[in-house]
């Protein structure tokens, strides 16, 4: 994964959380991470898919989350249901990158915003979703490899 992608999801976590407690309008939110430069160094066609997709989304990946977490999506640490919710979303639209991954990125992002021990908590939920939402993906990297006869 690139630096620029990772920097667009670290502005996704803050941006959401932003929105979250404020309920701020996403388009003056996006301004404010222009305006103030916080994109300079990340990919801002990916913040922008993130940052507009989880709330166009919230519903369904609320009730994803909502069959793995411990208690109501409301009730989780705004930073953690932010990496969460970019996590699922990543997880139930983004194919093309690999669910190890996703997960990663999570953790790292958790690591990085949240709590101490906050990642694990992150990494615990997010693995439960690629479970159900990336079946085959998993449980092809479930399989123990078959082992290369050596060479003579």
């Amino acid at each position: 994964m690139s630096q620029a992608k990772t920097n667009a999801r670290r502005c996704a976590v803050q941006a959401l959380y932003q929105w979250q407690m404020t309920g701020q309008n996403l388009g003056q939110i996006e301004l404010q991470f222009y305006e103030e430069d916080y994109l300079n160094l990340a990919q801002k066609s990916y913040f922008s898919v993130l940052f507009h997709g989880v709330p166009a989304q919230l519903a369904v990946i609320d009730k994803t989350l909502t069959e793995f977490v411990d208690r109501p999506v409301e009730k989780i640490d705004p930073v953690e249901r932010a990496v969460l919710r970019i996590g699922v979303y990543e997880l139930l639209n983004r194919l093309d990158i690999p669910y190890r991954v996703i997960i990663n990125e999570g953790v790292d992002l958790a690591k990085y915003f949240g709590a101490d021990g906050s990642h694990k908590y992150v990494n615990g939920i997010l693995d439960k979703v690629a479970q159900k939402q990336r079946v085959i993906e998993t449980s092809r990297a479930k399989k123990p490899r078959k082992k290369q006869p050596k060479e003579a």
